[in-house]
């Protein structure tokens, strides 16, 4: 009867195959050091590798959904996804409070980006009036009365990398992105061609928003986001990609 405690161990942990999915959220306007998409799926990025630890640790097979920007809150409201990382409760409004939220798990610092003929910092406010580079459906606070006022224009792209790929070709001579994205395009670029802030937009805490339903474990998923960010695993995540080269 030596078997009998293996028997007994394995019939008291959960198998993967009989767990249902985690499933997770993810916009296709993200780009690398984000998230990388290769054949319609993520493969790597700080966002990829967040998820993928924490469906690890819970012990739950995760399952990406990409979806157009514009379709994530949709999919969350419909029950389609389980867990939307990278938002904050301002850009989901109302609905938001039906949701439960993790602590803030990542700093996102959007600033407007000029090529090397116009280096100089900006004053936002006294902007000529242009259209800037923007990614679709994005909300971008700070910038909306501008917008509204008409002195500036959107110029959508449908991903942070084509508004960044179309500002180096000179659709316009400025375009709004998160700092990851533009240090991440500038390791591709000679010194020469290299993308400069030239004001920050917006900067802010973001976090994970999980639906709020029974059937999920939902403490279990808040927890280890938390202890995820105080063992500095999440900080670590994003070294692996940020850090400068040391080639």
């Amino acid at each position: 009867m030596r078997w009998t405690p293996l028997i007994l161990i394995l019939a008291t942990v959960p198998c993967l195959a009989e767990l249902p999915p985690l499933r997770f959220a993810i916009a296709d306007s993200w780009a690398m050091p984000m998230v990388r998409h290769e054949n319609g799926q993520p493969t790597e990025g700080i966002l990829f590798d967040v998820m993928q630890s924490l469906a690890l640790q819970i012990g739950y097979p995760a399952q990406f959904q990409v979806l157009a920007r514009a379709r994530v809150q949709s999919a969350m409201d419909h029950g389609e996804v389980d867990v939307r990382c990278f938002v904050t409760p301002a850009w989901v409004g109302p609905n938001a409070d039906q949701y439960l939220w993790s602590e803030p798990l990542l700093a996102q610092r959007d600033v407007l980006v000029g090529t090397r003929q116009r280096p100089a910092p900006v004053n936002l406010q006294t902007l000529e009036r242009q259209s800037v580079g923007t990614v679709l459906s994005y909300t971008y606070p700070s910038l909306q009365p501008l917008f509204d006022a008409g002195r500036l224009q959107r110029d959508d792209a449908r991903s942070q990398e084509q508004v960044l790929q179309m500002l180096i070709i000179g659709r316009f001579n400025y375009a709004v992105s998160n700092q990851w994205a533009v240090d991440w395009i500038n390791k591709d670029l000679k010194p020469a061609d290299q993308l400069h802030d030239v004001a920050l937009v917006q900067e802010q805490m973001l976090s994970c928003m999980v639906r709020n339903d029974p059937q999920l474990p939902t403490k279990k998923i808040l927890s280890t986001l938390s202890a995820m960010r105080q063992s500095g695993e999440i900080e670590r995540i994003i070294s692996r990609y940020t850090a400068p080269s040391t080639l």
